[in-house]
């Protein structure tokens, strides 16, 4: 399993960051490199997107449900992605907490689950 973390403080009351964070279509929105958006609301996202490896180009199908929503304290996410030969399944925590002048936010994400080429991804 591969483990990513951070932090990062916003200058936002808690209910704010938490209604755009638990919000599937306002994150879908954010990104760069999406070619299609399929499908997206407040519970899921689908879509697919160009991802910039100068290696190869290839188009990502990846859909984004949130799973779980604490209100104005935690988000729990979950990602698959499939592309030429490969899929990928990551799991993502997002931690709120009140503080001045505005809300902490601590995430993490576990790839889970790894398929064909992506398996060579080194683990460490």
């Amino acid at each position: 399993m591969i483990h990513f973390e951070g932090d990062r403080t916003f200058p936002l009351p808690p209910a704010a960051v938490f209604a755009k964070l638990g919000d599937a279509a306002f994150l879908v929105d954010c990104l760069k490199d999406v070619q299609e958006v399929v499908e997206k609301n407040a519970d899921r996202a689908v879509w697919k997107l160009q991802p910039g490896f100068s290696f190869i180009r290839t188009t990502l199908d990846i859909t984004m449900d949130i799973v779980e929503r604490v209100p104005d304290s935690a988000i729990k996410v979950k990602m698959f992605s499939r592309g030429i030969g490969a899929t990928s399944t990551v799991q993502s925590v997002v931690a709120l907490q009140p503080t001045e002048p505005g809300t902490a936010v601590h995430w993490s994400a576990d790839i889970t689950e790894l398929t064909g080429l992506l398996k060579l991804v080194p683990k460490d």
